[in-house]
């Protein structure tokens, strides 16, 4: 059998960060740090898009009706500031390095694409933007998630 409890010196071939030995910490925790910061902005942007939502119902291209979903846009506020503020709350639990808020963001990161790409029809480029960087923070997210708890702990 192999002895795997000393630590690795290196990530792997295909990486080009090295993990410090005493601290098992490699190059990629920024990565999870964008992640938590994308994630804080993300949640202030949904929130924004959501007290638009709900104040000013002129203010998207198309009505209610002709949405993905057919909802009032109160509706539609407030689940876009409900995800706003637990995004932001959970990026910052991430920054912690909490085991728990990492799979707390991948679902709301997820969610979030999934709420604006039925949103799409009202504001369809700052949709596809939201969508976009989700994906790069559940891809920081997952890949790269553990470096972060190893910088905290």
């Amino acid at each position: 059998m192999t002895d795997t409890s000393h630590a690795r010196t290196t990530t792997g071939p295909s990486s080009s960060y090295t993990t410090t030995p005493a601290t098992g910490v490699s190059g990629w925790t920024g990565w999870v740090v964008f992640a938590g910061i994308m994630l804080i902005m993300l949640g202030a942007f949904q929130a924004i898009q959501g007290l638009v939502a709900l104040f000013d119902r002129g203010y998207y291209l198309v009505t209610s009706a002709g949405l993905v979903v057919n909802v009032d846009y109160n509706v539609w506020g407030w689940v876009h500031l409900i995800l706003g503020i637990l995004a932001v709350a959970t990026g910052f639990g991430l920054l912690a390095g909490n085991t728990a808020a990492r799979v707390v963001a991948i679902v709301l990161a997820v969610l979030s694409a999934i709420l604006n790409l039925a949103f799409i029809a009202a504001y369809p480029v700052w949709s596809t933007i939201v969508i976009a960087v989700d994906i790069i923070v559940i891809y920081a997210i997952v890949v790269h998630g553990r470096e972060l708890k190893r910088d905290a702990g």
